[in-house]
């Protein structure tokens, strides 16, 4: 674990630093900056893969800049932002050689050539019954699942998940799922297993329980639980979850409840069972530390990046903070 880092990504819209590079204490977790850069605008979400670090650009335009972080603390911007062809991109996966990103304005998903040249372009089509954020598509994450064979992605605007395929660099989609209308699902993760899927979903506060058949990219809703013990007192907009390295603990992150909720997993099944403060105010990401010892909530709106000593139960204690305006994620690399 000897030079371990965490990359944080902000808003430079909002004062945010742009990337920062933090030293991450192996024994407490702790945060220290390292070194920031604003060259490429608002990298909201970002991806590590094979030295390079990837990050959005979400703006207008829609853009993917790709920062070299092997020669020291400082990243360096390799070349000029490249389009995606689509506006708002809000996440982004390195697979199959391509670096494929969510696009949230434009309701679309791109997959550029890591080699260069033009995006394969998926357009999503739909929308769902809250006028206000689903009158189009409102793609919102893209994963690779564990087998390397699908891209999932996640929908707020068609209250729906994709299955797709990327193959010889044609991005396409296979099927669409339908969740519950007006759920606004945000975010998805895994079950290390690999036979369940978690979708959380940010127009009401629920996490979707999926079963995931990776020989035929077929996922199917099984249940819909709550991720706070009580009604919320007032907006209440999950954001990002987790699941714990080992597969017995998920957690999820409430903005303006401004909570981590927990939840155990058993066979796959979650239970809620506990629900705790987030250190700061309104949590984009939450991040888990490959050790599974950690956990790392993004606060935006209060401007820090808190960590989280995980306890036998899953519950996690606040450890301390490290000042991070506008912060949209957390990533761990060496």
């Amino acid at each position: 674990m000897a030079g371990a880092r965490a990359y944080i990504g902000s808003f430079t819209s909002a004062g945010g630093r742009g990337v920062t590079v933090a030293d991450l204490d192996p024994a407490t977790g702790a945060l220290t900056v390292a070194a920031t850069t604003d060259a490429l605008a608002d990298p909201s979400y970002l991806a590590l893969a094979d030295g390079l670090l990837y990050a959005v650009s979400e703006t207008d335009e829609g853009a993917v800049g790709v920062f070299d972080v092997s020669g020291g603390a400082e990243p360096r911007l390799t070349g000029a932002p490249r389009s995606v062809d689509g506006s708002g991109p809000t996440h982004l996966t390195v697979t199959a050689g391509h670096v494929v990103t969510a696009n949230y304005g434009s309701g679309s998903v791109s997959a550029l050539p890591l080699d260069g040249g033009a995006p394969s372009v998926v357009r999503h089509t739909g929308s769902g019954p809250d006028q206000d954020r689903q009158e189009a598509p409102h793609a919102h994450q893209v994963v690779a699942d564990p087998s390397g064979r699908w891209l999932l992605t996640v929908d707020l605007g068609t209250d729906s998940v994709r299955i797709c395929t990327l193959d010889e660099g044609r991005l396409a989609v296979r099927r669409e799922v339908a969740l519950r209308a007006g759920s606004g699902p945000r975010h998805l993760a895994f079950h290390p297993e690999g036979a369940h899927v978690y979708v959380l979903n940010e127009l009401d506060p629920t996490l979707t329980v999926c079963s995931w058949d990776a020989d035929r990219g077929a996922l199917a809703p099984l249940d819909e639980i709550r991720v706070l013990a009580d009604d919320p007192k007032g907006d209440a907009y999950p954001s990002a979850l987790a699941v714990a390295p080992d597969g017995r603990h998920l957690w999820t992150a409430t903005r303006g409840e401004d909570v981590v909720s927990v939840f155990t997993l058993t066979a796959g099944v979650p239970e809620l069972t506990a629900v705790v403060g987030c250190g700061g105010h309104w949590p984009r990401d939450l991040a888990v530390h490959p050790s599974g010892r950690f956990l790392y909530a993004a606060n935006e709106c209060s401007g820090d990046v808190t960590w989280f000593r995980v306890d036998e139960a899953g519950v996690p204690h606040p450890e301390g903070s490290v000042e991070a305006p506008a912060a949209s994620c957390v990533i761990f690399g060496g």
